[in-house]
């Protein structure tokens, strides 16, 4: 075995142990709006949707949304590690366009508070990043492949896989009603090598997922 490859499989050896690279648990972030309708999820046992708040709500009687601009979170209680500001405006705005390209396949895109319409408001609480080179690797390397298994059947974060944490918080445009908020972690599946390039390539599939799973939950039919 060459000296390379010792090197790279410490690391792979020590996050096994651990349960994983990079993992941050998600908190109910003390300076969001929404933070004192937060309470533990119950029903969630992926740990991908830890706090949440749910009104009851007609999603059928919405037609159109308004989207803020996502929020960078600054809190104490923000998990960002030591990553780059300039990587957290990148991911900021990729969820921005991310979000309003798939809200727009379920709602008219508006700017004005009207019956009907929602206001959705993002905040980017954490996110952490794919380690070059030991990341793709794990998912070729023996003992990462079959962690990586054992994690995609349960639903869970991959080995040395990036993630990111973010809040949504959904409101009744018109008389500003909270209807929805949750803290959410999203990550690739344990076995998606293509999301293991790049040091926020693993964030944006993330973002992805996230976005489809907000649309699900405010469309009629789910």
């Amino acid at each position: 075995m060459s000296d390379l490859i010792r090197r790279l499989l410490l690391p792979l050896a020590a996050c096994a142990l651990l349960a994983g690279c990079g993992g941050i648990e998600p908190a109910p972030y003390r300076d969001i709006a929404s933070a004192s309708y937060l309470r533990p999820n119950p029903s969630d046992d992926t740990g991908r949707v830890p706090y949440r708040y749910a009104a009851a709500a007609d999603w059928r009687a919405y037609s159109k949304v308004i989207i803020d601009p996502v929020a960078i979170y600054y809190g104490a209680d923000g998990q960002f590690g030591d990553m780059e500001e300039k990587d957290k405006v990148e991911l900021a705005d990729y969820m921005q366009a991310e979000f309003r390209e798939r809200l727009a396949t379920r709602f008219l895109i508006v700017g004005t508070p009207a019956p009907g319409t929602l206001r959705v408001h993002l905040t980017l609480t954490g996110a952490t990043t794919t380690p070059a080179v030991i990341g793709p690797f794990s998912h070729f390397d023996l003992a990462g492949g079959l962690y990586n298994g054992v994690q995609a059947i349960r639903g869970r974060q991959g080995m040395i896989s990036g993630s990111v944490v973010y809040a949504v918080e959904v409101h009744d445009a018109a008389s500003g009603k909270l209807l929805s908020a949750y803290i959410t972690k999203q990550y690739p599946g344990a076995m998606n090598v293509g999301a293991s390039f790049g040091s926020l390539g693993a964030a944006k599939t993330g973002i992805d997922k996230g976005a489809d799973a907000l649309v699900a939950q405010l469309s009629p039919d789910t």
